[in-house]
């Protein structure tokens, strides 16, 4: 038993240190650089052939409100982070390693609550989401008629051909309602808009180096949080290939989050 937790140990501290120089690194290329109240982040490995894309098309402003857009480039060997780089305000968050989607949401989180951001906004960098959808996903915070929204593939349209991701989908939107007591149709999107308020609250709680998406939700909703959603349209990959996995791997570690997650605030 000792010999496991020093390896855990040895693989926090070495995660730490990695966020650490990311994060010192940010603060030398952007001295006294501080954010907007609204942040729209875009975690991102390996995406050179979609990030230059996705980030053409953010939007002026949203519903009228300036904001900033941060990319975390989660690792890799291509040129993901100098690409983002090249567009004009786009601050940049560039992990030495790959350490997980999870970790790079929760850096995300993170550096919205110490830098007393009000709402973020997180998309997908490889072309799935559109970011002219952005405003809607954000105007129920702006309204605060929620804390938590989702933009729905399931309200809306999903253009991608797999259909078991799109059982998947509602299978575990269903599974995950009745876990909480919610109604919503889609629990596993990454397209999503979030009151920092919120994500201060939970954030000590998240674990979870991938499949994230199930524990903040589970978690937020537990706490007491209010959720709800608007539709999307889910478009298919731009180019590459998903970092999910096969689809029987996927679902299995996702249903081992949902149900670890469950149990944990139950």
């Amino acid at each position: 038993m000792a010999k496991v937790d020093l390896e855990k140990r040895r693989l926090t501290r070495l995660r730490a240190f990695a966020i650490d120089q990311a994060l010192s690194r940010f603060d030398s290329d952007y001295p006294n650089f501080k954010p907007e109240a609204i942040v729209a982040s875009l975690c991102a490995y390996e995406e050179e052939g979609n990030i230059g894309d996705v980030l053409a098309k953010m939007p002026k402003d949203i519903n009228g409100a300036p904001y900033t857009t941060l990319v975390v480039v989660d690792g890799g060997d291509d040129r993901t982070a100098e690409i983002a780089r090249t567009y004009s305000g786009v601050k940049v968050i560039e992990f030495p390693v790959n350490l997980g989607h999870g970790v790079a949401l929760q850096v995300t989180y993170r550096y919205c609550i110490t830098n007393d951001v009000k709402f973020v906004v997180t998309l997908d960098s490889d072309g799935q989401n559109d970011p002219a959808e952005i405003p809607t996903v954000l105007s129920p915070l702006q309204s605060d008629s929620a804390d938590f929204v989702v933009a729905s593939r399931v309200l809306g349209e999903d253009k991608t051909s797999d259909v078991v991701r799109k059982t998947g989908v509602r299978f575990f939107s269903f599974i995950m309602n009745r876990m909480t007591g919610a109604h919503l149709t889609d629990t596993s999107t990454g397209y999503r808009a979030l009151r920092v308020s919120m994500l201060a609250d939970v954030v000590d709680r998240l674990t979870q180096e991938q499949y994230q998406t199930a524990e903040l939700l589970i978690t937020c909703l537990k706490r007491g949080w209010r959720a709800s959603e608007v539709p999307t349209i889910w478009h298919p990959r731009a180019s590459g290939e998903t970092k999910k996995g096969k689809n029987w791997l996927f679902g299995f570690r996702y249903a081992r989050v949902v149900f670890g997650t469950w149990w944990r605030e139950r």
